[in-house]
């Protein structure tokens, strides 16, 4: 008489659905807003160390007492002997296609000369004018539909000027509006494609945005225009550009832009997860 086969377990039966079920789910939900469906191809600038860079964009850029400062106190606190030199060319509401790139490298004109720390005007002696140029365009224009061709033509035009003049250009991944989060995947297909296309280095902010969103929804990283970013959004933007171009983790770093020592570490951390989910195994930590 043949042995009666065992029934398998409910527990087993849960588990085998729950499965199916969570593969289903993620299959029609897509990929997280905070990660790129393309994967760059260009994993590095090449500067272990920059000492000077050149913000070009607009009021993105600005806001906040200008993403550079917070960049660059960020250096700082890593390390007080650090020397940067940054400079922000931005004009309110600009595109790519506003500005002048290969005039910001003429001679004796930006860069000739900064303010230290007691406010003393130093005139600098420059082997180099800036080690990196990043670059963002508008908001809307690298997902607009009249304007993506010329984010692409002018991504392209100026990445050639900035490296005729001996360095590296870098894209800035911008974020979506703050009740526009679709924006966030189109934002980031359109940098991405851009800098596999140009060989450019592409610093994923906007991935930064959508993953402290997920992680904390109750944080505003906006003004109230739902656009530009709050003090958060600036600190967040300044965080990943430092995991991004010195693949070193900002977590810990005691420079905090006034906000609260919790608000800090988790911008931290979100933009060091989001540098390594985005260029992967290629981020080593330091």
């Amino acid at each position: 008489m043949p042995m009666p086969m065992p029934m398998p377990s409910v527990r087993l039966l849960a588990g085998a659905v729950a499965l199916v079920l969570t593969v289903a789910l993620t299959l029609v939900a897509g990929p997280s807003p905070a990660s790129a469906q393309t994967k760059p191809k260009v994993l590095q600038t090449g500067i272990e160390q920059p000492a000077s860079a050149i913000f070009i964009g607009n009021s993105f850029f600005y806001y906040n007492n200008s993403l550079h400062n917070h960049f660059t106190l960020l250096l700082r606190s890593a390390d007080p002997n650090t020397k940067f030199r940054a400079t922000s060319a931005t004009i309110s509401g600009s595109g790519a296609d506003w500005h002048d790139v290969e005039s910001y490298f003429r001679p004796n004109a930006i860069g000739t000369y900064s303010f230290d720390a007691n406010n003393n005007v130093v005139f600098n002696k420059l082997d180099r004018l800036f080690d990196l140029a990043i670059m963002m365009d508008c908001s809307q224009c690298p997902i607009h539909p009249q304007l993506k061709s010329v984010f692409f033509e002018y991504s392209k035009k100026h990445s050639a000027t900035v490296r005729k003049h001996g360095a590296v250009p870098v894209y800035f991944m911008s974020w979506a509006y703050a009740d526009k989060p679709e924006m966030t995947a189109e934002l980031a297909e359109a940098y991405t494609r851009a800098g596999n296309d140009d060989g450019v280095f592409v610093v994923p902010v906007g991935l930064a945005f959508a993953r402290s969103i997920e992680r904390r929804p109750e944080l505003n990283l906006y003004a109230p225009d739902k656009r530009h970013p709050s003090m958060a959004g600036t600190y967040l933007a300044a965080s990943t550009l430092y995991a991004a171009l010195l693949k070193r983790s900002p977590t810990g770093l005691k420079y905090t832009a006034g906000l609260d020592d919790a608000t800090a570490q988790h911008l931290q951390i979100v933009a060091w997860d989001t540098v390594q989910d985005y260029f992967g195994t290629a981020v080593s930590v330091k």
